[in-house]
């Protein structure tokens, strides 16, 4: 059983990538990145694709609707970093993606996400994995059939958020498909369930109930690269391992933002670790106004000074 980092646009970046591997994530992957935009060699999305010794193994996950150019970018990929896997994107709900028919827009063309996944499959020699929803809502619930295919296809394993497109992040995720999957592609066929795993308790409840073979964590891990070695911990030994303490908390926040800053230059790096800064200060006593000095401030030394203030 492994436990992953699941792909988070805006927040799964190298900077946040090593830092999940450092406290016990399994294998790491990407922000999504798109095909096309590779394939054109857009100098921001080549950047994506950095990859450090310090996060492998890690999966890019890509997204696109033409399999030649899925195919294409795939390769471009393997030969500029290497990475352990290539991850197809079929289930990001956001309207700029889907409103493009790529993403979660995908689960209403099965034949066509079917073909996306075989010629990636044929293109490079690596594994290559997809992530799915259960279905574009909840009158065209299809994650079976879509799991099928992917397996037919040749991925090496499917991630399953247990939600559909429609419900985007709302709601509860139902688990419940996530067993069918597991159960209708067959126990050689490894399935990684994903969707509101914020506990070592939650984790093994989606394991138990779902027999799945990993575990994808996302949203759980905002703020919290903790949550990895907590999970580990709980599954392996029935050890419950306590939550940081608000030093712990605070160092490694100004480490992360130390990070971004190397890794992106001060000015992207304030701007981008606002939201991550509010996740690591979520339940820490008094931080309402340290989150509003932190989305103000424009420099890194600045938000170092309000975090230390917290201690």
């Amino acid at each position: 059983m492994g436990v992953f980092l699941a792909p988070m646009a805006g927040v799964t970046d190298l900077p946040f990538r090593i830092l999940a591997r450092e406290y016990g994530a399994d294998l790491v992957v990407s922000e999504m990145v798109s095909a096309q935009a590779l394939v054109y060699e857009n100098r921001k999305t080549i950047k994506m694709l950095a990859l450090s010794d310090l996060e492998r193994p890690t999966a890019i996950q890509i997204f696109g609707h033409d399999p030649r150019v899925c195919a294409e970018a795939a390769r471009i990929v393997v030969d500029t970093v290497a990475p352990e896997m290539i991850d197809l994107n079929f289930g990001c709900p956001t309207p700029k993606i889907v409103k493009n028919g790529d993403g979660a827009a995908l689960m209403k063309d099965v034949k066509l996400l079917g073909k996306i996944a075989a010629e990636v499959v044929k293109a490079v020699s690596i594994p290559v994995t997809a992530k799915i929803r259960l279905g574009w809502d909840q009158d065209s619930i299809n994650c079976v059939e879509v799991s099928r295919c992917l397996r037919e296809a040749g991925v090496h394993w499917i991630t399953v958020h247990g939600r559909t497109r429609e419900q985007f992040y709302s709601g509860q995720a139902n688990w419940d498909w996530i067993a069918k999957i597991k159960e209708a592609t067959g126990a050689d066929f490894p399935i990684v369930g994903n969707g509101d795993v914020f506990s070592p308790q939650l984790a093994k409840q989606l394991l138990d109930q779902t027999n799945c073979d990993h575990i994808a964590i996302g949203r759980g891990a905002q703020g919290n690269p903790w949550i990895f070695r907590q999970i580990k911990a709980y599954i392996d030994d029935r050890v419950i391992l306590p939550d940081p303490s608000l030093e712990e908390r605070i160092d490694l926040a100004i480490r992360h933002l130390q990070m971004k800053v190397e890794y992106d230059g001060e000015l992207q790096a304030v701007r981008e670790m606002r939201p991550h800064l509010a996740w690591y200060l979520k339940g820490v006593p008094h931080s309402a106004e340290a989150r509003r000095m932190i989305n103000t401030t424009t420099t890194a030394s600045g938000m170092e000074t309000v975090l230390k203030q917290l201690l």
